[in-house]
């Protein structure tokens, strides 16, 4: 990256497909989204990344760790990606805040062919105080309080457990994200947070900011938004029912909430097939 942070690219799947590539949610990792992304890799050519600070990466300064720095990170990952393994039609497939990335990136979308978009944090503008900003704010107080420090991953598992966060989830769900959320601490005490709370926090509470930025209509790609359940209770930032949007093919999936990919994976899979199919990407 532009400040010597490293992202590492990861390649999966069939070269011969369409390439897909993907990235994940806040505080999360690419690797937790296996049981989503593993149904893809017999027909795509599929290159998973984690977000700075997130996953296989390095912790970068909490400085850099701001959606703007997400945006240009995201324009030299798509360089790599060519520089490695060729320039071909792709497609960009995002959960929540890595949605920002292609969202607001000056080149609009015109570096993929489609956009396949999981409950991005959008809001429609008007008052600077709603629903959304508070959630924001009252969420960013939570990520910022979180348990750093894990003296065994069964012990985070065993907290998960308690949490409504991930009742719906697949089965495996949570023990997977004790392997792919932690790491050992370099001082033998345990283990912490890949992505450390204050990171975490920093990015909900600029979610409030940029979220009223996103222009669909300004976009140069065909987009898919497959949103969670807007009838139930968020479990992260409220989702917005985009229905009324003539710009974007939107869709939600009943009974899901903000973690879809991670509790309804086929459901998923199918949605996005049936908007890539008729354009010949799938």
């Amino acid at each position: 990256m532009d400040d010597g942070a490293a992202v590492t690219l990861r390649r999966h799947g069939n070269p011969g497909g369409t390439r897909l590539v993907l990235c994940h949610g806040n505080g999360l990792s690419i690797d937790l989204y296996y049981p989503f992304w593993s149904r893809l890799t017999d027909d795509f050519d599929v290159v998973v990344y984690d977000l700075r600070s997130h996953g296989w990466n390095a912790v970068s300064p909490l400085q850099n760790h701001t959606v703007p720095t997400f945006v240009e990170d995201h324009e030299r990952i798509l360089d790599a990606i060519d520089r490695h393994y060729g320039s071909k039609p792709q497609v960009g497939v995002f959960h929540s805040v890595s949605s920002f990335a292609p969202l607001l990136s000056s080149t609009q979308g015109s570096r993929y062919s489609a956009l396949v978009l999981f409950d991005p944090p959008l809001r429609k503008p008007g008052a600077t105080t709603n629903d959304f900003d508070e959630a924001a704010e009252r969420t960013a107080k939570i990520a910022g309080r979180r348990t750093p420090v894990f003296k065994t991953r069964q012990a985070f598992t065993d907290l998960m457990g308690f949490m409504p966060t991930f009742k719906h989830a697949v089965p495996g769900v949570v023990e997977l994200m004790a392997s792919t959320t932690l790491r050992e601490a370099p001082d033998g005490s345990g283990f912490e947070l890949r992505c450390p709370r204050e990171h975490e926090a920093q990015i909900i509470a600029h979610a409030r900011i940029f979220a009223v930025l996103v222009d669909f209509e300004a976009l140069l790609c065909p987009t898919k938004v497959i949103g969670a359940d807007p009838t139930l209770p968020y479990s992260y930032l409220p989702t917005l029912d985009l229905s009324d949007m003539m710009t974007v093919d939107y869709d939600f999936l009943p009974d899901a909430t903000h973690f879809l990919q991670l509790e309804q994976p086929a459901e998923c899979v199918a949605a996005m097939r049936d908007f890539l199919e008729p354009a010949g990407l799938a």
